[in-house]
């Protein structure tokens, strides 16, 4: 029984979603640099968390407490959401590998983990995809727009994508398993070990899958609307003085360039089923291609606040009046000194006061 687990060790380490690269015949420098690349790839985690909690949490405080309820806040609402959603369980992921791929925390998070990880992957590109076209309606069918871009049917949108991607997200919690070796436990995906065949087609068919709708349909989708919105729209100016245009693209092109390699590598391991030639490749690419898709989590926001002039005019005035109200609480309450009471602050204590 322990050579069996043993064997099937050896065999699910090269998975990417197990995130095993030590093979008992990988040499002393090979595990030297292999640790320098896991060590970047968990900067990489560590910043994500770091900068993508409170980036994602202030665009879900405005977007959904403070600001207007419109279309587009509830798409910027939900996007941060799942990005959210997924840092929170991005710690987990940090333990699993700064403890040498060592999963200590059971059968349930390590299925709830993989599969926040995918549903944050799935619903973050559904949803970049419905403002692309929701933009490409809005500009070049406004007739259309108005009659039929309201919060009611934007709701609706929101469940179906939600519920997609949770649709997408759910062969993690079926595969995902944990399996102890050695006083180590991996978490990673069981697609059968006893028959090889059904490992090959099931690790191709998730693959394909995932990079065909969460990857290359999304692409084909956005590229699309995005050239006819520059094609179509002979007047420059209204394209660049729509609103939310240039933040959107800038949102389309980070997760671009974040999931591309990630993708790329998942589509690469499948050769690992045929040889090993590239494994060392593979060691190296997927821990960083993976550190780069997560830290796609914490862009959003930072580009929100580095292109968007409009967010910028509206976080500050939101940010302007919690201020104010802060500082009218607490010169009602008489804890500021009387310098600071000018009279509008008067009023307010007045007025709240008499009622």
């Amino acid at each position: 029984m322990e050579d069996l687990e043993e064997t099937l060790f050896e065999e699910f380490e090269n998975y990417s979603y197990a995130l095993e690269y030590y093979s008992p015949g990988t040499d002393l420098e090979e595990k030297a640099h292999l640790g320098v690349v896991h060590w970047v790839s968990l900067v990489l985690y560590c910043l994500a968390f770091v900068l993508g909690i409170p980036g994602n949490a202030i665009v879900i405080w405005f977007t959904g407490f403070k600001w207007k309820k419109t279309v587009t806040t509830l798409w910027f609402l939900n996007l941060a959401i799942a990005d959210f959603i997924f840092l929170l369980f991005l710690p987990l992921y940090i333990s699993y590998v700064a403890m040498s791929f060592h999963w200590p925390f059971g059968i349930c998070l390590c299925k709830a983990n993989a599969f926040i990880a995918q549903l944050n992957m799935f619903a973050s590109v559904f949803f970049l995809t419905v403002i692309s076209l929701d933009r490409y309606i809005y500009l070049i069918h406004p007739v259309l727009s108005h009659r039929y871009r309201t919060l009611r049917n934007s709701l609706v949108i929101v469940i179906v994508v939600w519920l997609l991607a949770s649709l997408m997200g759910g062969p993690a919690l079926f595969f995902r398993e944990t399996l102890e070796s050695n006083n180590r436990t991996v978490c990673y995906n069981n697609f059968h070990e006893q028959d090889p065949d059904l490992v090959l087609m099931r690790h191709h068919v998730l693959t394909w899958v995932k990079v065909i709708v969460g990857y290359l349909f999304p692409l084909l989708t956005m590229s699309i609307c995005y050239l006819s919105l520059i094609f179509k729209v002979k007047k420059r100016s209204i394209l660049a003085s729509s609103k939310h245009f240039w933040t959107i693209l800038a949102v389309v092109l980070a997760f671009l360039i974040c999931w591309t390699p990630y993708h790329l590598f998942s589509i690469w391991e499948l050769t690992i089923h045929h040889n090993s030639y590239f494994h060392q490749v593979l060691q190296a690419g997927i821990p960083l291609s993976t550190g780069l898709a997560f830290l796609n989590s914490c862009l959003n926001p930072i580009l929100y606040v580095l292109i968007s002039k409009k967010f910028q005019v509206r976080f500050r005035a939101s940010v302007a009046e919690i201020l104010k109200y802060t500082l009218w609480e607490v010169s009602c309450s008489g804890t500021v000194s009387e310098p600071l009471r000018n009279s509008e602050t008067k009023n307010l204590c007045l007025l709240e006061t008499a009622q």
